[in-house]
């Protein structure tokens, strides 16, 4: 059973039953026999295909963005931003596909020879529930102006919000079963990532889920992309703008109410600056509204299960114990729903669990450093390894700290973020390929090679 639960309010509105053996035989079959006319359209026809879709979406906005709200708790003008986002990734492929996929000449003791680019097949992608609009897009769009075809297997708490998505596809006259919802329960991946019809994985989720997927996908031979947890360091040197850097700062760790892979989660701030820095973020994090996510001044909703909000509380309950000033929040609130206040702890130090270990949820944590050795030290001092952000005018001192971070992605003197013209992925604990850029949508393809004498 497919359970959506308001966290603004803790009650089940909408249930939906699992797939059937049989309907998920005919989901698959449906994506398979797509997948044998879909592969040999020209990449116009695909992205004209993909420009409709981006404007039903566009035309969906509001709706989507009242589903996501009340389906995991995302305040409402995010969900809007999110779904323009997701629009704009399927009008950047329709643009630039092409040219990412265009056949490459090599030299070799061969007359000629040349690297073409072929879709694999049906693409099983295994989405979470944090940004239900935007990471089914960012999986799919790549996919389908590669040539393949998408199967979505989306999280149980937001089956609403993935039917909506295959509802655009079919109102923008999609051909049938280029994308379609497979709507079951998480027990039921495995066989489906074994099916000889699904071609590769893309799974966006928990770094314990994302072995499974790896393990599974690797015992039957088949590609998979991981996108998987984080906890990014922001290193704040004493040269940096620090207006702009607590701005930024606070945006990157609260927005979707703190449940983002990608968020700024260790705050590293040099020692002469660090008193006067946590001032300007208590500042920052004290004017952060938390309320109804379908409001439209709230900053911060619900999260998305209690469950997750117990966790999140003995994380910073332990982290206290063990030594954390938390100056805002820490409490969990009486009223109904899932809501959890914009938190900010101080004096973190390596051995607490809020430095350990990946937090969800509107919980900042600040730490200090004397000089760059122990800036980046204390930065890398993590599993896992999705982004990185450096705050400094030095500019020799920037370069240096992004040759030197362990992450994905690194941004300098600005907020790290998912961008459609750029690779987005992790190492170590943060999982493995790449989506996004020109380099995600070859994560997909047959690479090759074509020798001719």
């Amino acid at each position: 059973m497919l359970t959506a639960t308001d966290p603004t309010t803790g009650a089940v509105f909408f249930q939906q039953a699992s797939l059937t053996p049989h309907e998920i035989e005919q989901r698959l079959a449906q994506a398979h026999l797509a997948f044998a006319t879909w592969q040999h359209t020209t990449f116009d026809e695909r992205a004209a295909v993909l420009r409709q879709v981006a404007d039903k979406l566009r035309q969906q906005k509001s709706t989507l963005a009242h589903l996501t709200a009340k389906e995991m708790g995302k305040p409402v003008t995010q969900g809007e931003k999110e779904v323009e986002k997701a629009a704009g990734c399927a009008e950047y492929y329709a643009d630039h596909a092409a040219h990412f996929l265009q056949q490459e000449t090599l030299p070799s003791d061969a007359s000629h020879s040349f690297v073409c680019y072929q879709p694999l097949g049906p693409i099983l992608g295994i989405l979470p529930w944090n940004m239900p609009v935007w990471l089914a897009f960012r999986y799919c769009v790549p996919a389908l102006m590669a040539g393949n075809t998408c199967v979505m297997k989306h999280d149980p708490n937001t089956p609403q919000t993935a039917q909506a998505i295959a509802d655009v596809f079919t109102a923008a006259q999609a051909p049938q079963g280029i994308l379609v919802n497979l709507a079951i329960e998480t027990q039921s991946v495995a066989s489906v990532i074994e099916d000889a019809r699904i071609a590769a994985v893309s799974f966006t989720g928990s770094s314990a889920a994302g072995r499974k997927v790896a393990a599974t996908a690797g015992a039957a031979l088949k590609p998979c992309v991981l996108e998987l947890g984080g906890s990014d360091p922001c290193v704040i040197f004493a040269d940096a703008d620090i207006e702009q850097a607590a701005n930024v700062a606070v945006q990157s760790r609260f927005n979707n109410s703190g449940q983002s892979c990608i968020a700024a989660k260790r705050i590293l701030v040099e020692q002469s600056l660090y008193p006067s820095f946590i001032q300007e973020l208590k500042k920052r994090v004290a004017q952060q509204i938390v309320g109804n996510p379908l409001a439209h001044d709230t900053q911060i909703g619900p999260l998305a299960r209690d469950d997750l909000r117990q966790a999140l509380h003995a994380q910073v309950q332990a982290s206290i114990t063990a030594g954390a000033h938390c100056l805002l929040g820490g409490k969990l609130p009486t009223e109904s729903g899932y809501f959890y206040p914009a938190t900010l702890l101080t004096d973190v130090t390596p051995n607490m669990p809020v430095f350990t270990e990946e937090t969800f949820g509107p919980v900042m944590c600040v730490s200090v450093f004397k000089d760059a050795e122990q800036a980046l030290k204390l930065a890398n001092q993590t599993d896992y390894g999705l982004g990185a952000s450096v705050w400094t005018s030095n500019q020799d001192l920037a370069n240096r700290f992004a040759q030197g971070l362990n992450a994905g992605q690194v941004a300098i003197n600005g907020l790290v973020k998912t961008d459609s013209r750029l690779p987005s992925g992790g190492i170590k604990n943060s999982g493995m390929g790449r989506e996004l850029g020109p380099h995600g949508i070859r994560e997909f393809v047959n690479t090759k090679q074509v020798w001719i004498k």
